[in-house]
């Protein structure tokens, strides 16, 4: 029974110091924050237009052409880098996938252009 509860000895350590910084870090803003809300705080940041009031109005469709555009070269740039250190061991079959998911990709491209999402006014 020793044997067993020092095998797991470092879990129960990796655990208690994950707990540990996750609540200090989760506690921590709430002691060290700076409580003076002005007006350019309060301010639209990133969405471009202030607060509204009703959370169900229409959005312009550039905004979801944009979050489109952002996950075609995200997940672009998460596959090809494995691939591309894999490259010599995926073979014709692999190169041929690839090359079938950058057309999917490219397709999805030309249809945010074509819309005009990277024309922004």
């Amino acid at each position: 029974m020793p044997d067993l509860l020092s095998q797991y000895l470092p879990v129960a350590v990796f655990m208690a110091v994950a707990a540990l910084i996750s609540g200090a870090l989760t506690i921590a803003p709430f002691i060290v924050a700076f409580r003076a809300p002005d007006a350019e705080k309060l301010s639209a940041y990133e969405c471009g237009f202030n607060a509204f009031d009703d959370a169900r109005m229409r959005f312009d469709v550039r905004f979801y052409l944009v979050s489109l555009l952002f996950i075609i070269f995200d997940l672009e740039v998460a596959f090809l880098f494995p691939w591309a250190v894999a490259f010599r061991q995926a073979g014709v079959a692999g190169f041929w996938a690839v090359m079938v998911f950058l057309a999917v990709l490219t397709i999805g491209f030309v249809y945010e252009w074509r819309k005009g999402a990277l024309e922004w006014e």
